[in-house]
């Protein structure tokens, strides 16, 4: 790592992966077997939940994804969007992996494996809504947990930091689009209006929100808002818990009926993630780029923001759908995973720091 990567990480990186990030996964695990035992036991109390809706937004689904987003968008400074010429070769492949070869990637490998190779272990019916749920997925990069992954990496906090903020921005034009184009291609209808809906309440107005709380506690000093940030932090993951039995409490009978979906439904994801990170390592690697960027870009490559694809795929299709279970599965196995790509990018920058172009 080069004197400058060092120095940066020094002074801006944020802490590493807190108790509740760790155990991500056994919570996840903890929430499919509370929801589908409460959904079992009380139905009717769950329907009266799934009918909360207004103009097909789900409620109390609503606000838990508020709680969830908004302080994770607090932490991006939207200032850092003057850091991005300082790291052109590395923006350019996080945003060349992200926007033009992890969506559409994902939509070929749904094709493959959900649409023909594991369509006769998966209910029929729901095939169109699987691939509608990973195509949902990997239309949203990451936003918050690309800093833990960074840090873990020794990664340039500036870039990781003005690479997010950049995606934000980009996601608020283009993943409507992308989803809409991606889902039509695949013979997916998906009313136009209701996807600007879950853009609008789900990314624009999280983030105006965020940006908003964040000016006014840093008015008040930087020791106020990093208080805040710590308070508030667990938040997000509490709702997402909340969300995911209250998911498969909806997902319950079809889970148990085909207990492999899940495991069906990880292969696509496992292969996008690998490949991506995989590609953008490779591609910064060529580019020129110092190991310190090159390791953010592949993790903002590989990972999503699956809070964001939950939201989508539950105002999309509901709970009892497909995609929202497919979304759901991301979840699942995003800290493994990472944590595997983690290893992989920080025992190769021997070979990496070897390799790179001059």
């Amino acid at each position: 790592m080069s004197v400058q990567c060092e120095v940066s990480s020094t002074r801006a990186a944020p802490a590493p992966l807190g108790f509740f990030e760790r155990y991500l996964t056994a919570w996840v695990g903890l929430c499919i077997v509370a929801g589908i035992l409460l959904g079992q036991a009380f139905p009717g109390l769950f329907k009266a939940v799934g009918a909360m809706e207004i103009a097909k937004v789900n409620l109390p689904v609503g606000v838990l994804i508020w709680v969830m987003i908004i302080p994770m968008l607090v932490k991006i400074d939207f200032g850092a969007l003057d850091q991005v010429r300082a790291h052109v070769k590395g923006i350019g492949v996080t945003l060349f992996v992200n926007w033009l070869v992890k969506p559409f990637s994902m939509a070929l490998l749904g094709w493959i494996f959900i649409r023909h190779l594991f369509a006769p272990m998966l209910p029929a019916g729901q095939l169109d809504s699987y691939i509608a749920g990973l195509i949902l997925l990997a239309a949203a990069p990451c936003t918050a947990m690309v800093f833990v992954w960074s840090r873990l990496t020794n990664g340039d906090p500036y870039f990781t930091l003005s690479q997010v903020a950049l995606n934000d921005l980009i996601m608020v034009f283009a993943f409507a689009p992308i989803v809409a184009l991606l889902l039509g291609v695949s013979s997916i209808t998906v009313p136009w209006e209701t996807l600007i809906v879950s853009v609008i309440l789900y990314i624009v107005i999280p983030v105006l929100i965020a940006q908003w709380l964040r000016r006014a506690l840093l008015a008040k000093g930087q020791a106020v808002f990093d208080t805040a940030i710590g308070r508030i932090a667990p938040w997000s993951i509490s709702a997402l818990l909340l969300t995911l039995v209250l998911l498969f409490a909806f997902q319950g009978d079809a889970i148990l009926k085909q207990p492999t979906v899940i495991a069906l439904l990880a292969v696509p994801i496992l292969i996008q993630v690998f490949f991506n990170s995989a590609l953008a390592y490779w591609l910064n690697r060529k580019a020129g780029e110092k190991h310190c960027v090159a390791c953010p870009s592949a993790l903002i490559g590989a990972s999503n923001f699956f809070e964001l694809a939950v939201a989508a795929a539950i105002s999309l299709f509901g709970f009892e759908s497909g995609a929202a279970l497919a979304t759901v599965v991301g979840v699942l196995i995003e800290v493994p995973v990472m944590l595997l790509v983690v290893r992989v990018v920080n025992a190769s920058q021997g070979w990496y720091d070897a390799g790179r172009a001059a």
